[in-house]
């Protein structure tokens, strides 16, 4: 645990209350696990005014647990070293971040475009990591399932290149481009290895999914 300290000297008596609430959320501030592209905030519950503060001859000590402070609600412990008081206030940790949702009722097979999702702020405890938030990153992926308007799109509802799609097969070696045509064998996202058929040869293939329309074979 992560120790924050402040002089009860240096605080007048009647605000302390307010002023331990105060540094308690700014012991979280510093302490909690931020998230990349995430908008954050931080309130203090604040603490009773009616419970009485002691006079304390040491700094003030904050601490949360590790686990606590990857909550939404952070208990944390007020300790004064001089003495055996100690007290627990709550500070409320909000981390919310734009992921696409469905805009409307959409079934299995329907193209996602621009018209028929939508950005939503959402909690980041909420959110499984597969999910999106730039529209550039799943135009003209297909849905794999049927999904209800306002539910978040991730990869395993998607394919780029379903089962069955008739795709380019690309390859680079000594310098030249290859390519020739394949079925997808399987569903597959970009950066997925899927298995394709070679059209004209009829062999099966491993390929890495590129885009929408073509998969990438090493030689």
């Amino acid at each position: 645990m992560t120790l924050f300290c402040i002089s009860f000297s240096s605080l007048a008596y009647e605000n302390i209350q307010d002023m331990l609430g105060q540094q308690a959320q700014a012991y979280v501030e510093q302490n909690i696990l931020r998230i990349d592209d995430a908008d954050t905030s931080i309130i203090a519950s604040g603490i009773d005014p009616r419970i009485e503060i002691p006079q304390c001859d040491d700094l003030f000590q904050f601490e949360a647990s590790p686990a606590s402070l990857r909550q939404s609600n952070v208990s944390v412990k007020i300790t004064c070293p001089s003495s055996t008081w100690y007290l627990f206030t709550n500070v409320q940790v909000k981390q919310t971040k734009p992921v696409l949702v469905a805009a409307d009722m959409m079934s299995p097979g329907t193209l996602l475009t621009k018209e028929n999702t939508e950005l939503v702020d959402t909690e980041v405890n909420k959110l499984r990591s597969s999910a999106f938030s730039y529209i550039e990153d799943l135009e003209g992926a297909r849905l794999k399932r049927r999904i209800r308007p306002g539910q978040i799109i991730s990869r395993n509802m998607l394919c780029f290149v379903c089962k069955g799609d008739r795709i380019t097969i690309s390859a680079n070696t000594a310098g030249l481009a290859l390519k020739t045509s394949g079925i997808a064998q399987q569903d597959g996202n970009v950066g997925d290895t899927i298995r394709v058929k070679n059209i004209g040869s009829k062999k099966l293939l491993s390929a890495v999914v590129a885009s929408t329309s073509e998969v990438q074979v090493a030689f």
